[in-house]
């Protein structure tokens, strides 16, 4: 129990503790946050407090306006830092709890609080690892028979996205405008995106000392180097994508914005709601084997807010259906040596389950378009209108607690004009 007063429905209880970038009007300087019910620890405010082996010597990381530093430490320091941040929350620790003029200081209401990306994120990859997503838009494009590709159960597949267009949670979209080619027996045309998707992801960053250039990351290690989920929508122009993806793959149907919920929910925090890993058959190459579970049962749902009325869900997923675990992904993206750095984001694809219920993306709820979604009071959408504003929620159940990531969201505005 902390002292701290917690909802029981609040996502951030004293099991979870995840860690963001916040500023209040108050205090415009960007800084390291742990949020805990519906309030912010300062970590600059109270990082005398941390007297750990590894921290004792590193406090100056908390003075930090992103993580990266602090993740950069290793897994040491992270499950230090955890350790001390429940004692301190706790009702059985006075540090803290005693200490009304640190108190004062050290907490911020989240209503008072503006939020920003959680690091400086240098690197952006994207996999495509959910089964049931890779199927589904197979069967679309390629016919039932030849829905995945050859290589896709063999290895985690991705693209590089672009890190600029990362944005944090509750910053606007614009729609895109691009070449596409509506119809097969006509030229390209340029124009603003009219088949604009969401994709319903989560996202891990990477932690730990990077590896040198040419260095693998082995599977028994790539554990150590993940420090946290986010939430994460990777908006889609799907228009511009179909026309421009052969043969490199996604460019400008991707690039112009993807966003990521501010709070980040720690491994450790998630190691309860382990489950067990897909089975995956055929069985991988011995270098991206491992037999440890290491998927996760995270609730997903998505809601779409149009003007007037309340938001209505969507869809509801599982991070349980994917297919490539975090594990895999990191190693496979490592394995010819590339170099990875804290602060790194690797995105899981859109999730999607086996039920129509579950879908990711407004491309399989609408299946290309051929139907539409009901959002009541006669409203339906196939994509997304301007004005439409997506939230995406996820969470874990525990006995008597959650731990949860908060919302990400974002709200898509007009394109500009031609």
């Amino acid at each position: 129990m902390s002292f701290i007063d917690i909802s029981a429905d609040s996502d951030f209880s004293l099991q979870n503790l995840p860690y963001g970038i916040f500023s209040t009007a108050d205090n415009p300087r960007h800084r390291i946050g742990v949020a805990i019910g519906d309030q912010i620890l300062d970590l600059s405010a109270v990082k005398g407090l941390f007297n750990g082996p590894v921290l004792s010597a590193n406090q100056d990381v908390f003075d930090k306006d992103v993580l990266n530093d602090y993740m950069e430490l290793g897994i040491g320091a992270w499950r230090e830092a955890r350790a001390r941040l429940q004692e301190l929350l706790s009702n059985t620790c006075d540090d803290l709890k005693e200490n009304t003029e640190l108190r004062a200081k050290a907490f911020v209401a989240q209503k008072d609080a503006t939020m920003y990306l959680p690091a400086n994120i240098g690197d952006y990859t994207d996999f495509y690892s959910s089964i049931h997503h890779a199927t589904n838009v197979g069967i679309m494009f390629r016919g039932k028979d030849n829905a995945l590709m050859p290589n896709w159960k063999h290895l985690p597949v991705g693209y590089h996205g672009r890190a600029s267009s990362v944005v944090v949670s509750g910053t606007p979209v614009k729609r895109p405008c691009g070449q596409m080619r509506p119809d097969e027996s006509q030229p390209p045309t340029f124009g603003a995106c009219r088949l604009l998707d969401i994709e319903l992801e989560m996202a891990f960053l990477v932690g730990g000392p990077g590896n040198a250039q040419g260095e693998p990351i082995p599977i028994e290690k790539a554990q150590d180097r993940i420090f946290g989920m986010v939430l994460m929508n990777d908006w889609s122009a799907r228009d511009i994508q179909k026309w421009e993806y052969v043969p490199l793959g996604p460019f400008l149907g991707k690039s112009f914005g993807t966003s990521i919920s501010p709070w980040v929910v720690t491994m450790d925090a998630l190691a309860p709601f382990v489950c067990a890993n897909m089975e995956q058959d055929p069985k991988p190459l011995p270098y991206l084997q491992h037999e440890e579970n290491y998927n996760f049962d995270i609730k997903l749902e998505v809601a779409l807010k149009v003007d007037g009325q309340d938001p209505k869900t969507i869809t509801r997923s599982n991070f349980k259906h994917m297919y490539w675990t975090m594990k895999q992904q990191l190693t496979h993206h490592a394995v010819n040596g590339c170099n990875i750095r804290a602060g790194d984001l690797m995105a899981s694809g859109t999730i999607s389950g086996a039920t129509e219920d579950s879908f990711g993306s407004m491309l399989e709820l609408s299946w290309k378009g051929t139907k539409t979604v009901d959002l009541g009071n006669g409203v339906v959408r196939k994509f997304l209108a301007d004005g439409d504003e997506v939230i995406i929620s996820g969470y874990c159940d525990g006995n008597g607690f959650r731990v949860g990531f908060g919302q990400c969201t974002g709200k898509v505005l007009p394109a500009n004009p031609l």
